[in-house]
């Protein structure tokens, strides 16, 4: 049986890099990429080495998406050296920051990063990309808790992945024809280095978090690499056009 090549942004950290090895544990290659920090992304792909999966790992600035043409061009030399094939089969959109700040305080310059690496960069990345993903294919954007709930702090953030949840149903109607489907996760908070880590380093946020979450504790990073895993399975293939909060029921 063929293994699918799923390709994940922001691989090299995180839940990326959790997702990265859920996903090669259940039978999948991988194509990770990074944006600086090149030797974490590369013990990323040893570890999916170790899983007995084939994985390389490629340098991109989602914010730039000048870069786009040459990095489809990369993907497409990948694919054809390390696997003999001419297309991937999963896209996840993973890669982002997070910027703490009052809607008050907000700089247009820390808008317009976010608005380059949370909206405009898996928009047109996901574009340039649409030729090498296989018809049947899926694609995962990943939204936030925040886009349901408000917590101060994150209004232009939440206001991108709110915009990424709207995207994503277009995408799924536009892309049917070619069997492609396209859903949206939102993690709650999870305890990564994500933000500075201040959910996870944070004990009086953490304790808060916890209180207010139904299963009665912060997500962990197994939490939604599982749950990618999940959805980009077999299985899940008539699950398309949904929002899918995995936040062990945060502010219900």
């Amino acid at each position: 049986m063929t293994r699918k090549i799923v390709l994940i942004t922001g691989g090299s950290r995180g839940l990326g890099k959790n997702s990265a090895l859920k996903l090669a544990k259940k039978g999948s290659d991988i194509i990770l990429t990074y944006h600086s920090k090149q030797q974490e992304a590369q013990a990323v792909v040893e570890k999916i080495h170790a899983l007995g999966a084939r994985a390389v790992a490629l340098q991109l600035d989602v914010s730039d998406s000048s870069s786009f043409d040459a990095f489809a061009t990369e993907v497409s030399h990948q694919l054809k050296t390390v696997w003999q094939r001419n297309n991937f089969d999963a896209l996840l959109n993973n890669a982002g920051i997070g910027i703490h700040a009052s809607f008050e305080e907000t700089s247009e310059a820390q808008f317009d990063q976010l608005v380059n690496i949370q909206f405009k960069g898996p928009f047109f990345l996901t574009q340039k990309l649409l030729p090498l993903l296989a018809n049947g294919g899926r694609i995962l954007n990943v939204s936030s808790g925040l886009a349901r709930f408000s917590l101060p702090g994150y209004s232009a953030y939440a206001a991108m992945k709110g915009a990424m949840e709207v995207l994503t149903r277009y995408q799924a109607k536009e892309l049917g024809a070619r069997g492609i489907a396209v859903n949206i996760i939102a993690p709650g908070a999870i305890e990564t280095d994500f933000g500075g880590g201040a959910v996870r380093d944070n004990s009086q946020l953490n304790a808060f978090i916890a209180s207010q979450t139904a299963l009665g504790r912060v997500g962990l990073p197994d939490d939604i690499g599982d749950a990618i895993a999940m959805i980009l399975s077999d299985e899940s293939g008539w699950i398309n056009a949904q929002r899918i909060e995995v936040s062990g029921g945060m502010f219900i």
